[in-house]
């Protein structure tokens, strides 16, 4: 083997996460979440996945079936965001995301297959939380992740449901009889944080204006 070839294939070992080494996004996720977290990682290689789907400059929505860590990695590796309302939380409890054309609907799903795991025991472990945190192996955990890639992952196409192609533009405003805050009329004759869970015991009103502060 000649030594050109010999780098080329050093080259396709080397882990990466769309345009980045494994090691420059762990870099940024450790500035963006604050720490180096195992999911935003297998979370990068799932984005990585996803997006091979998709023709480069296609415009996408995405969907997080989970809260924790997934969000973050679409965030830091796509347009989508939940300010722009291209990506959308949902609460399934499933470590999954799907990115799915924004006019029909079909894209793929890309999800931690527990199959998959088996031959990764320290993934496996942390994914199924069977030991404590200060028990796990750090390094050969994020070894583990590294060499396994999105070798852990299924993937399937899918067709969003409905909901979730229709515009997402809120309308038209009121103010919430209860609470004397703005909200969108859609969400009914009071506003859902009056309508629904409660956030705080206790709230005070401390009557400064925002502009004295500036």
């Amino acid at each position: 083997m000649t030594n050109q070839a010999a780098l080329a294939g050093a080259e396709e070992m080397i882990a990466r996460i769309r345009t980045y080494s494994f090691e420059e996004y762990a870099d940024r996720v450790r500035s963006f979440h604050g720490y180096e977290a195992v999911g935003v990682i297998i979370g990068g290689f799932m984005v990585d996945l996803a997006c091979r789907h998709f023709s480069e400059g296609m415009i996408y929505d995405a969907i997080s079936e989970t809260p924790k860590c997934l969000p973050d990695a679409i965030q830091l590796l796509t347009p989508c965001t939940t300010g722009n309302g291209w990506l959308t939380v949902v609460n399934l409890g499933r470590y999954a995301l799907t990115f799915y054309d924004k006019v029909t609907g079909e894209g793929v799903r890309v999800f931690v297959d527990p199959a998959r795991l088996d031959s990764w025991p320290e993934i496996k472990s942390w994914f199924f939380k069977l030991k404590p945190k200060k028990e796990q192996d750090e390094l050969l955990l994020m070894k583990q992740v590294r060499d396994a890639g999105a070798g852990i992952c299924g993937i399937r196409n899918v067709t969003v449901a409905l909901p979730f192609l229709q515009n997402k533009r809120r309308g038209g405003f009121a103010v919430c009889p209860r609470c004397g805050e703005g909200y969108p009329v859609a969400d009914g004759r009071i506003c859902l944080g009056c309508r629904e869970q409660k956030l705080y015991e206790h709230e005070t009103d401390t009557r400064v204006d925002a502009r004295e502060e500036t």
